[in-house]
């Protein structure tokens, strides 16, 4: 990407806002007290996390622009990039943490990271807050940023990994939250779900793609793939792979009555590169072969 600046240490970006660094793996700050980066690109090699207190700029993160909003709360994974258009002659309110996976390393969070999908959401995923819960994230930011300003001792890592999980878990409860309250504008994201999985096994592309993807659909709805496929599971029980292997079966069963076709060329129309592939899928899913129940009906 053109000029992108590459953000590997937690020190190189206390650097860039000019505060001060109290722990080489992590960072905890009021964004008044720092100064704006400058308009560009960027990649973090770090977690982020982000409470923005008033309207304060547009970011770029993939296809999408998104503004933040008083009480958002937005998340980023290493190796991120996003695209920053700073607002000239704005004071910032809000606050951040960020911290190198180098930091958990040892402890109970970096075994559970990985299920906190929403540091790979895009920037238009971002959580919205309420006034009580965005009081919640603050107390939670003030006790680490408490920690860090304490003299390092035996305790300290653990106390604030800790206090960092309990945000975690509080957040996946927020888009929970989030999820529900948005069900009028997720049920338009599962229609058209439906419509573009008929129309994927209603045309070539099984032939010249292959079996489609939870991010191909995500890309098509214009969702990054874990907040897509968050939201097919938290609304229907099911996963996003699921209605995908269940819309494969429907179909495989109108085809399988199509008495000219062997079981070899139905697989290859619904896009299995092997037939044996589909055979297996198709008896998880019904119990039997597609010879059995070809036969059996």
């Amino acid at each position: 990407m053109k000029d992108l600046v590459k953000v590997d240490s937690i020190s190189q970006y206390n650097e860039l806002k000019a505060i001060p660094t109290r722990h080489p793996l992590i960072t905890a700050f009021d964004s008044s007290t720092a100064k704006p980066l400058h308009s560009g690109n960027f990649s973090f090699g770090f977690y982020a996390i982000f409470l923005k207190g008033v309207n304060c700029g547009q970011l770029q993160y993939g296809r999408n622009n998104y503004d933040y909003e008083e009480g958002t709360l937005v998340f980023m994974g290493p190796g991120q990039v996003v695209g920053i258009k700073s607002q000239k002659d704005y004071n910032p309110k809000g606050f951040a943490l960020l911290f190198d996976p180098e930091f958990i390393k040892g402890t109970p969070l970096a075994a559970n990271i990985h299920r906190y999908n929403f540091f790979s959401y895009e920037l238009n995923e971002a959580l919205h807050l309420s006034k009580k819960e965005q009081q919640i994230v603050k107390e939670l930011f003030l006790k680490i940023d408490y920690e860090l300003d304490q003299n390092i001792d035996k305790h300290s890592k653990t106390i604030v990994a800790n206090n960092i999980e309990l945000l975690l878990n509080y957040c996946e409860r927020f888009y929970d939250r989030q999820f529900i309250t948005r069900e009028n504008l997720n049920k338009g994201i599962l229609s058209n779900f439906e419509k573009l999985l008929h129309e994927y096994f209603h045309s070539e592309n099984p032939k010249q793609i292959g079996l489609p993807s939870v991010a191909y659909f995500a890309e098509e709805l214009n969702l990054s793939p874990n907040y897509f496929g968050d939201l097919i599971k938290k609304e229907t029980g099911k996963s996003a792979m699921d209605h995908i292997h269940l819309k494969l079966i429907d179909i495989a069963k109108e085809k399988i009555f199509e008495a000219d076709k062997s079981i070899s060329q139905i697989a290859y129309e619904l896009g299995f590169k092997y037939p044996q592939h589909f055979t297996r899928m198709f008896k998880k899913g019904t119990g039997y072969t597609p010879a059995q129940y070809r036969n059996s009906n």
